[in-house]
C-alpha cells in the first residue's frame, strides 16, 4: 500500500466508524496535567536542566520530559471510551515555543507526542479490536493574522502569513512522522491562521504523497455567534471548506448550552461530519470549571438526540469522568445525517455569500481599483490609505456584493500597498463583511493579497498566457487558499478574439483546473474577453457577437 492509499484508507476508516456511531473525542489535556501538580523539575526532566528559561507551564514539553504522565492521560481517556485521542501539541509550533526559547525542540516535541498517543491507541485497539484514531492537535498560536495588537497601528501584524505557514508546516511534518491519523486544526479564533495551517498541510501532502485527513474546529467567542476575528459560522465554513475536512466543528470558549445555536447552524450547512467539544461550562472567577460530567453529557446528549452531531467530546475543564458520561449520553442516538450540498459559487468576507438562482447579477465594486477611480488612485499614491478606505465603504453601502482591489500603479510597491490596504480593510467590519476580489496582473501581488484574506476571495485573474506549468502553479496557490478564480481566455498565442478560440481556451483551462488541480467547477469564473465594438474595422465586426455566443456555449457546457 502506498502513502496516498494510506491517507485515503484512514479517511474511509473514520467515515465508516462515524456511520456506525457518534464518535467521542477525548477531554482536556491541561486539566489532567494540572492534577499531577508537576514542578519545574518535571518540566525539565533531565533533558533541559541547563535551559536558561523557566519551563513550568509548557505542557507540550512533557511529551519529552514526562512521557509517563502524558501516555497515562491518553490511557485514562481511552478507558473512558474515547474514539479519538489528541496529541499533547496544542502549542507545538515554533511561534508558541519561542516563549520558552524552545523553537529548536519543535520537531522532537511533536514526534514524541504523536508516538505516545499512537502507543496508547494501538494498545487499546489490540485489547478490544475497536477502531480508534490519533489526532495531531494544532492550536491557533498566540498571534493573529487578521488583527493588529497595536491600537494605534491597525495595519501592523505581529507575524505574516508566510512565517506562520512555515511554522505550521514544521509542526505538521513532525506529527505525520510520529504517526498521527488525523490533523486537528482547533480552537480557530482567526480563520486566516487556520488557512495558514491548511496551506501548510496541503503543501506537505503534495511533497509526501499522502493526504492526512483534517478536522477543523472553530471557537465562537461570544453570544453574537462570531469568531474573535469577526466571522459568522457560515463564513468560517465557506472559508475553510477547500481543505476538504473530514469534519468541521466548534470547541472551547462557550459551554455546551451556549454552543447549541451555532452547532445547529453549522449542522444545517456543512456537507461533512460535524463535531462539538465544549468546555465544562464557563470558567469561574478563579479560572476553574465547575460544570459536572452529567451536566455536560446531558447537553451533548440533547445535541445527539436532535441529529446535530457526528463527533462530540470535551475541551477545557473536562476530565475522563466527563468523557465517560458523554459516551453514555450519546450511545442511544444515531449519528447526524450528512446533507448534500448544492453546487454553486460560495464566497465569504466576515459573512457568507452564495450565488443562488435568486441572484441574477453580482455587483462588484471596482472603485478600489487604481484603474477604476482617479480619486482612489490619487489617495493611494499619496499614501492616504485611511481615506481610501472610505471609497471601499461607500461601495459596500451602495450595494456592492464584493469589492475589487487592484494596486497595479507603476509608482507603487504593489505588494506592500496591497498588503497594507487589505489589512486595513480587515479592521473595518462594515467593509470586511463582503468578499474580496484580489486583482493584479502580477501574481506575486495576488499571492500577497491572499495572505491577508481570512474569507473566501476571488482571484482576478489567471490564464494560460505563460503556458500550462505556470497556470498550474498559480492555480494550485489559489486552491491552497480556497479562492475562486477568474480565468481569462488568453493562451500562449495571445488573447482569444474568435468564438472558437474563446471556447477552446476556456475548455482547456477547465480541464486542467478540475482534473489536475482539484478546483471545483463552481469556483471557476470565465472571462471570454470583451473587445471594442463599432470600430469600423471589418475584422472587429463579430467581437461583440462572438463574446455573447461564447458565454452561451460555456454556460451550456459548464453549467
Amino acid at each position: 500500500m502506498n502513502d496516498t492509499d494510506m491517507g485515503t484508507t484512514t479517511r474511509q476508516r473514520l467515515l465508516a466508524a462515524a456511520a456506525d456511531r457518534i464518535l467521542v473525542i477525548d477531554g482536556a489535556m491541561g486539566t489532567e496535567i494540572q492534577g499531577h501538580e508537576l514542578t519545574e523539575h518535571d518540566f525539565r526532566g533531565g533533558h533541559f536542566d541547563d535551559h536558561g528559561v523557566p519551563l513550568a507551564g509548557n505542557n507540550d514539553i512533557l511529551s519529552i520530559t514526562r512521557p509517563d504522565v502524558i501516555v497515562g492521560i491518553h490511557r485514562d481517556y481511552l478507558r473512558a471510551g474515547a474514539d479519538i485521542v489528541c496529541t499533547n501539541t496544542f502549542s507545538g509550533t515554533a511561534i508558541a515555543q519561542s516563549e520558552y526559547d524552545l523553537r529548536a525542540a519543535v520537531g522532537d516535541i511533536n514526534r514524541s507526542a504523536a508516538r505516545l498517543a499512537r502507543l496508547a491507541v494501538d494498545e487499546a485497539m489490540a485489547d478490544d479490536g475497536r477502531q480508534r484514531f490519533v489526532a495531531g492537535s494544532i492550536g491557533p498560536t498566540n498571534v493573529t493574522l487578521s488583527m493588529s495588537p497595536r491600537v494605534e497601528d491597525p495595519a501592523y501584524r505581529a507575524i505574516d502569513f508566510a512565517t506562520l505557514t512555515t511554522a505550521y508546516a514544521e509542526q505538521i511534518d513532525a506529527l505525520v512522522d510520529g504517526g498521527v491519523d488525523l490533523l486537528l486544526i482547533e480552537t480557530v479564533f482567526d480563520t486566516l491562521n487556520a488557512k495558514a495551517a491548511i496551506v501548510a498541510a496541503r503543501r506537505i501532502a503534495r511533497r509526501r504523497g499522502v493526504t492526512t485527513p483534517i478536522i477543523l474546529s472553530g471557537t465562537i467567542t461570544d453570544r453574537s455567534g462570531r469568531t474573535l476575528s469577526g466571522q459568522t459560522t457560515g463564513a468560517f465554513w465557506t472559508s475553510v471548506r477547500h481543505a476538504d475536512p473530514v469534519a468541521i466543528g466548534l470547541n472551547c470558549a462557550l459551554g455546551a448550552a451556549e454552543m447549541r445555536p451555532h452547532i445547529r447552524d453549522l449542522a444545517s450547512i456543512a456537507d461533512v461530519l460535524v463535531s462539538a467539544y465544549p468546555n465544562a461550562g464557563l470558567p469561574n472567577a478563579l479560572g476553574c470549571y465547575d460544570e459536572r460530567p452529567e451536566e455536560t453529557a446531558r447537553v451533548l446528549g440533547e445535541f445527539a438526540a436532535a441529529g446535530l452531531v457526528n463527533i462530540v467530546g470535551g475541551c477545557c475543564g473536562t476530565t475522563p469522568a466527563h468523557i465517560a458520561a458523554i459516551v453514555e449520553a450519546v450511545r442511544p442516538h444515531p449519528p447526524r445525517i450528512v446533507p448534500t450540498r448544492p453546487r454553486r459559487l460560495e464566497l465569504a468576507g466576515l459573512e457568507a455569500f452564495s450565488l443562488t438562482d435568486e441572484i441574477p447579477f453580482v455587483n462588484i465594486g471596482e472603485r478600489t481599483n487604481v484603474f477604476g477611480s482617479a480619486k482612489f488612485r490619487r489617495l493611494v499614491t499619496q499614501g492616504r490609505l485611511d481615506e481610501a478606505l472610505s471609497i471601499a465603504r461607500e461601495q459596500v453601502e451602495a450595494g456592492a456584493q464584493a469589492i475589487d482591489v487592484n494596486m497595479d500603479e507603476g509608482l507603487l510597491d504593489s505588494v506592500e500597498v496591497m498588503t497594507t490596504f487589505l489589512r486595513l480593510i480587515a479592521t473595518e467590519p462594515d467593509i470586511a463583511r463582503v468578499p474580496l476580489v484580489i486583482d493584479s496582473s502580477r501574481f506575486e501581488v495576488i499571492e500577497a493579497g491572499l495572505g491577508c484574506a481570512q474569507g473566501k476571495s476571488i482571484v482576478n485573474s489567471i490564464s494560460l498566457k505563460a503556458g500550462e506549468d505556470e497556470f498550474r502553479r498559480h492555480a494550485e496557490i489559489c486552491r491552497d487558499h480556497g479562492a475562486a478564480v477568474i480565468v481569462m481566455a488568453f493562451d500562449e498565442q495571445g488573447q482569444a478574439d474568435t468564438l472558437e478560440r474563446r471556447v477552446e481556451i476556456c475548455r482547456r483551462a477547465h480541464r486542467i483546473l478540475t482534473e489536475e488541480v482539484g478546483v471545483p467547477s463552481e469556483d471557476i469564473i470565465f472571462d471570454p474577453n470583451i473587445f471594442a465594438v463599432a470600430t469600423g474595422i471589418p475584422e472587429h465586426d463579430r467581437y461583440g457577437l462572438d463574446m455573447i455566443e461564447a458565454t452561451r456555449l460555456l454556460r451550456t457546457e459548464f453549467p
